[in-house]
């Protein structure tokens, strides 16, 4: 399979680079610095991509890359950061001044790299500019203070200034292909949902011939799609368990253990653990706090679950991470966003012999399209995704049942209403917020002192940037009237039109 891999510097967009890549067809890999050399070098290595980053490259404690990488006859692509990298490593000059910030005009030469693209403007987002090139460089792109793109065909050397990541730039995407497509000569053959039957593979290679394997189910497409692979590759050795803990919407629990029973025929626990998550929540306050103590009472009821199945046999923990929640989570080189019970906050005594994650390196489309094609109900595969602390982040503060049901209702009116809109594919996600704010109203010639619900819509590709959703207003009337109306102790609805970054999707 091809392959690019894409060596992170630290930069807020890398993780759009890797997603650019898979979307044109081709595998990528978003991979630290100090990476293994065999991983690097991997199967199917068909290009290099440095990313952005904040450092200088004549800072001494500046981020940098083994030297192997330039070396190994595979195309070498540079972006901001990682363009000057190529440069200074190679006798170039960097100078600090001319910073360029937002759309900066451009214009384009003739070059494979730049096939298709239009002067005009471009995103820039640099405080240092190249302003000599080494020898056996050539400047392909320019504005009226940097070098904005070069190539070197001989050593297969190319670096571009901008982002041509971000939809700010128009016709981005065309410097991502054209570097797959004529520097690289990649075929882009990549689709995801021609992964199953690998992923099945790897799956009996880690749990082998005796192991089993307990599945965290959520009722969200990710833990579906990642049981699903597991009870083809290991039947009966799978068992499912699902945790109504007190956090989920309005009759999720009933809905998600009827389907996993009756149409994907999992042997599945239901486990109602209510009480004993709220229990460990009350007065909890601190977003990060409640995170750790979901994740933390989550592998404790599962831990409790596979003692009751009494066999000897190995047991691996099911998760259905996905790459974002990977990313997000931090690497050496970029800052942890928030924390995913998923993803570095599960305890250390496990009491597993290890995680089974099938789809820890796939978008969540990605993950939709091989749902989709080993089988799984469109309906289920395009539900909203949920995160695994569930409610307890949509709820500013420390959490009560009251708070819980108030939220409730008004999501179970928000999906209803954006439904019946016909909405609900063409929105990543939607979801209400119980804020905490009290403010002043007045209903039935009456004052009153109620909490404000805010609404979230957005639409993305990824969940790594999303736009707020721009919601019809009839639409978004009748969200405000019916929650005003029809749920206990609310007077207040907010809109939240907040992008990511430099917001996250959740509030929490």
């Amino acid at each position: 399979m091809e392959r690019i891999v894409v060596i992170d510097f630290g930069g807020q967009y890398n993780q759009l680079i890797a997603r650019r890549v898979r979307e044109l067809g081709v595998y990528s890999e978003l991979l630290p610095r100090d990476a293994s050399e065999s991983r690097i070098r991997g199967e199917g290595l068909s290009g290099i991509i440095l990313t952005g980053g904040p450092d200088s490259v004549y800072d001494p404690e500046a981020k940098r890359c083994p030297g192997y990488i330039f070396e190994m006859g595979v195309p070498v692509l540079g972006i901001c950061y990682g363009m000057q990298y190529i440069v200074h490593i190679f006798g170039g000059t960097i100078e600090a001044g001319h910073r360029e910030y937002a759309d900066t005009p451009i214009e384009m030469g003739d070059h494979p790299l730049l096939q298709g693209m239009d002067a005009g403007y471009v995103w820039m987002n640099h405080n240092d500019s190249v302003v000599k090139l080494p020898a056996g460089f050539a400047a392909i792109a320019k504005t009226a203070h940097c070098i904005a793109a070069y190539a070197n065909d001989e050593k297969r050397l190319y670096g571009i200034q901008f982002h041509a990541e971000v939809a700010h730039t128009p016709k981005g995407i065309l410097v991502f292909e054209n570097f797959l497509r004529n520097i690289c000569r990649c075929q882009c053959t990549y689709r995801p949902e021609n992964l199953a039957e690998e992923l099945i593979d790897q799956i009996r290679r880690q749990v082998g011939p005796h192991g089993r394997v307990l599945g965290a189910l959520s009722g969200g497409v990710d833990s579906t799609v990642a049981a699903a692979l597991v009870h083809r590759a290991i039947g009966e050795r799978l068992s499912c368990v699902f945790v109504d803990h007190g956090l989920l919407r309005q009759n999720e629990a009933e809905e998600v253990t009827a389907f996993y029973r009756e149409q994907l025929g999992l042997n599945l626990t239901a486990v109602d653990a209510k009480a004993r998550f709220l229990g460990k929540l009350a007065g909890v306050s601190e977003p990060e706090q409640k995170r750790k103590i979901i994740g933390t009472e989550f592998v404790r009821v599962f831990e409790e679950e596979t003692r009751k199945l009494k066999t000897e046999e190995d047991w691996y923990l099911l998760q259905g991470t996905i790459y974002p929640d990977v990313i997000e989570s931090g690497t050496d080189a970029s800052a942890k966003i928030k924390s995913h019970h998923n993803v570095g906050g599960l305890p250390k005594d496990m009491g597993f012999a290890g995680l089974v994650e099938p789809l820890r390196m796939l978008f969540k489309d990605e993950v939709r399209a091989l749902g989709e094609s080993i089988g799984i109900p469109h309906d289920l595969v395009w539900r909203q995704p949920f995160p695994g602390p569930g409610l307890a982040v949509r709820v500013l503060g420390d959490i009560t049942e009251e708070k819980l049901e108030i939220l409730r209702q008004s999501d179970a009116i928000l999906r209803q209403e954006i439904d019946r809109a016909g909405l609900k594919e063409s929105i990543w996600q939607y979801f209400t917020v119980f804020t905490g704010v009290r403010s002043v109203g007045v209903m039935g010639d009456q004052r009153t002192y109620d909490y404000a619900i805010g609404v979230r819509a957005v639409t993305s590709t990824d969940a790594m940037t999303v736009e707020w959703a721009e919601l019809p207003y009839p639409v978004l009337r009748r969200i405000s009237s019916r929650i005003i109306a029809e749920v206990p102790h609310v007077n207040r609805v907010v809109y939240d039109i907040t992008s990511k970054p430099p917001g996250t999707i959740e509030w929490e």
